[in-house]
């Protein structure tokens, strides 16, 4: 790893198993959560002539449409595997992007930037408020920040309906507190508002943001209880059951799911944040 870093657990988490199955199935993640790219890029206000920095940039797909707005961008991710493939697309399509291997809560960047925009990228920081501060820092005067971030587990479907079928047959995983880091930690819109005016930002809104994805992008049925069972969720939810146990646990899940099959695959509802804020 390169660089300094106040998130040592999310550096360590990002380039374990996890980071490396983000990246090995990137066209499973990238086609459920395409319905964020352009609402965050035009919440932010991104065309031609931006100048961009994209946080927690993973496979890099969003980075790449700003890039193809004719934004200049710079994409800055803990993850060294998910950079690899990030880098590798953008070179692939003659995109001239930037990616750095940073943690943006502490990375000095070089500033100018008009943009800060992120895909469910900012919701693992120890210290939010100093991160999105850093952020501001980067950030030219006027400049816009938009981001989106899940709103609370029940109210997403593709998280909650296998979740409910499981619990009673492995019992709840062991979760960190709700303002911890990790994909919900943004999920009270209060909290939110009140890190980025803590952060030295303006004009903070969140609007509800609430469409329906593919889980795993539009596998058939069968492969995305595969894909959920070899992810984080599943993994908590798993960690500790017997192969049995395990067994009967998926296939719960997979009648829970089995509503949701449609002829593009397994459609549920999401509930997200869109977040805008200015740099005063």
């Amino acid at each position: 790893m390169s660089g300094s870093h106040a998130n040592d657990d999310q550096v360590a988490y990002w380039n374990g198993p996890e980071g490396h199955h983000w990246a090995d199935h990137e066209d499973r993640f990238d086609a459920m959560l395409a319905p964020f790219v352009a609402p965050v890029l035009d919440a932010a206000g991104v065309d031609a002539g931006s100048r961009v920095l994209d946080v927690g940039c993973g496979n890099g797909a969003l980075g790449r449409a700003a890039a193809v707005r004719g934004a200049s961008v710079t994409a800055v991710d803990v993850s060294a595997p998910m950079l690899a493939r990030a880098r590798a697309h953008a070179a692939a399509e003659g995109l001239a992007i930037e990616h750095l291997e940073a943690d943006a809560q502490v990375h000095a960047f070089a500033g100018g930037f008009d943009r800060v925009v992120s895909r469910f990228g900012v919701m693992f920081f120890a210290d939010p408020v100093a991160a999105f501060a850093n952020l501001a820092r980067a950030l030219e005067p006027g400049g816009r920040l938009a981001f989106v971030c899940w709103q609370g587990q029940p109210l997403n479907e593709w998280v909650a309906v296998p979740a409910l079928a499981m619990l009673p047959i492995v019992g709840p995983p062991d979760m960190p507190p709700a303002d911890a880091p990790g994909p919900f930690a943004f999920a009270d819109q209060a909290r939110v508002e009140g890190i980025l005016s803590a952060a030295g930002f303006t004009d903070v809104a969140c609007e509800a943001h609430t469409p329906a994805v593919l889980l795993g992008g539009g596998l058939g049925l069968d492969d995305t209880v595969a894909f959920l069972a070899e992810g984080g969720m599943g993994k908590r939810f798993l960690a500790g059951a017997d192969e049995a146990t395990a067994a009967r646990a998926l296939a719960a899940a997979r009648e829970a799911l089995e509503p949701f099959v449609t002829p593009h695959g397994v459609r549920m509802a999401t509930a997200t944040w869109l977040v805008t804020a200015t740099r005063p």
